[in-house]
């Protein structure tokens, strides 16, 4: 196979197919990223809800020992975005470095595995402390 010449048309078409799967690896990250806004949001609410509850003398008062659980999994959940929309970051810049190493005729293969694996691992990661979180709010505690 012949090189391609970096300013030619078909060697833009070589970089479009080399970015497809950063490129899908990011909207799984916004997508995923939203689903942990959303739950975000719901565990806020729940907290903002019962810290209006009074400590003493209500019948939802017994229902403030859930707090601590629901600090625990909304610090988990900010942790799993954090990981996430890092992952996010480190796509787009392997994105746009495959750009720019193309224009200025600059290999890029090796670069651009390290950061598609980076950006696997923090997805990963991501993953990991969701999965803490769904655990935690399995427990008993929501059955009641």
């Amino acid at each position: 196979m012949m090189p391609v010449e970096p300013t030619t048309a078909d060697h833009l078409a070589l970089v479009l197919s080399h970015v497809i799967a950063p490129s899908f690896l990011l909207g799984a990250v916004a997508g995923f990223v939203s689903i942990l806004f959303t739950r975000m949001t719901h565990i806020l609410d729940r907290l903002r809800s019962l810290n209006a509850v009074p400590d003493e003398g209500h019948a939802r008062s017994p229902l403030k020992a859930d707090i601590p659980r629901l600090a625990r999994r909304a610090r988990l959940m900010n942790r799993a975005m954090f990981l996430s929309v890092c992952s996010g970051i480190v796509a787009t810049i392997l994105i746009v470095l495959a750009f720019a190493s193309a224009y200025l005729g600059i290999q890029h293969i090796w670069g651009a595995a390290i950061l598609f694996m980076l950006s696997l691992l923090l997805l990963g990661a991501a993953l990991v402390v969701f999965a803490a979180e769904i655990r935690i709010a399995l427990t008993d505690y929501d059955h009641h």
